[in-house]
């Protein structure tokens, strides 16, 4: 009966710790303001701490049907990759990074291609693609109650001697 309930403590605690460690954040250079040429920089942390090397970031913009994927280079700094993106025609579009660690981080759409749209560039910002971290923080409660629970029980039973 113990060991039955010391492998259940140890795999409800697994999952959190498995939640709890590896996201990144992207940081970027700002969008273009209606240029159909984009050289970008990302700058990926691992927790939004630690650069990340040795990953395979992507800068992949869709407009309609047409996806366009561009791979980010290194760019001699710890944690920095460069692309250069090439919008094929004007219109909004819309992109996404693939940090290559665990996730895709969107971003607001961009207007390309066309100089009388004379709205403010915005700066850019992530809208998603990190961890779910109320889910992550959930998961962990969830684990030390349960683990709570399954040391008071190991007691109980420690403690009952007719209990087998």
């Amino acid at each position: 009966m113990r060991k039955l309930l010391a492998a259940l403590a140890i795999s409800l605690l697994l999952p959190s710790a498995a939640a709890a460690g590896g996201f990144a954040t992207v940081g970027l250079d700002a969008p273009p303001d209606g240029s159909r040429s984009w050289p970008v920089e990302l700058t990926i942390l691992q927790h939004g701490r630690t650069p990340l090397d040795g990953i395979d970031p992507k800068v992949i913009v869709e407009h309609g049907s047409v996806r366009r994927v561009f791979a980010a280079e290194p760019a001699g700094k710890p944690g920095v990759y460069r692309a250069e993106v090439v919008f094929p025609a004007p219109g909004t579009w819309h992109y996404v990074v693939d940090d290559g660690f665990t996730a895709r981080h969107t971003f607001p759409p961009v207007r390309v291609g066309d100089r009388k749209d004379d709205s403010t560039p915005v700066e850019a910002a992530s809208t998603g693609g990190g961890p779910d971290i109320p889910l992550a923080i959930a998961v962990a409660i969830a684990a030390g109650v349960a683990a709570g629970l399954a040391g008071r029980a190991m007691r109980r039973a420690r403690s009952d001697p007719t209990s087998t």
